[in-house]
């Protein structure tokens, strides 16, 4: 079966020295910066997505090697591949995904690595199942850790479950991290767009106190009027 050697192989043939640069400024790899230290090759996410699908059947084991991996790249297709596998899966599958993700939290860390996971895995996985791990995670001092707590719920809103993103969002208020308060806007804004009504009675509530990055996010579908009439309490 092929495996890790062979997509290792194709994403550097897809390498570009001038997108490594680029993508290493933008995710902040700078000393001090949330992204420290971490290597890019320069690989666009379409490719990355297209190795996913060709190789999504590799074993959990290739998968946690290239997860683990210094560089991005190869982290953020593990990711991919770990989502088509828990998508296509029974639920010895699903819980094995969940089990790999989580124990190797440290190796997703950064915001695309999250966005792009965090629901489809610990989201579902968590579906019809006591939640009070996103809890946990949003305690969590480690900041990749609260945000994907947070993303999770985007598996529930869809379905018009608003709980636990409206709890965890009052939970996040207060926390210092820029990308949190992106995050948590991100999310409230995806409520109002199912439900208005339970938005603006969550920023009634909360509007004159959350981060203005937060504000701005959650209220980036509104019209004009209502925009100002948040943004001036």
């Amino acid at each position: 079966m092929m495996g890790v050697e062979e997509i290792r192989s194709e994403l550097r043939a897809a390498s570009s020295v001038e997108d490594a640069r680029n993508y290493a400024r933008f995710f902040k790899t700078g000393k001090g910066e949330y992204g420290e230290g971490d290597i890019f090759i320069g690989v666009r996410v379409p490719v990355q997505r297209r190795l996913s699908k060709k190789y999504w059947d590799i074993s959990l084991g290739d998968v946690e090697i290239l997860l683990k991996s210094g560089v991005h790249e190869e982290r953020l297709t593990a990711a991919f591949i770990l989502c088509l596998k828990f998508a296509k899966g029974d639920d010895a599958v699903r819980r094995s995904v969940f089990d790999l993700y989580v124990r190797n939290f440290d190796c997703v860390n950064n915001w695309d690595l999250v966005d792009c996971s965090a629901h489809k895995i610990v989201g579902a996985f968590l579906k019809d199942r006591d939640r009070e791990f996103l809890y946990e995670l949003a305690h969590s001092s480690v900041l990749w850790e609260r945000r994907i707590s947070i993303i999770s719920t985007f598996a529930y809103i869809p379905d018009g479950d608003f709980s636990d993103a409206l709890l965890l969002a009052e939970l996040l208020l207060k926390d210092e991290h820029d990308l949190i308060h992106k995050a948590v806007g991100w999310v409230l804004r995806e409520v109002g767009k199912k439900d208005e009504t339970v938005l603006e009675e969550f920023l009634m509530k909360h509007s004159t106190n959350m981060p203005r990055t937060m504000l701005r996010y959650a209220i980036e579908k509104f019209e004009e009027e209502k925009r100002q009439f948040y943004l001036k309490r």
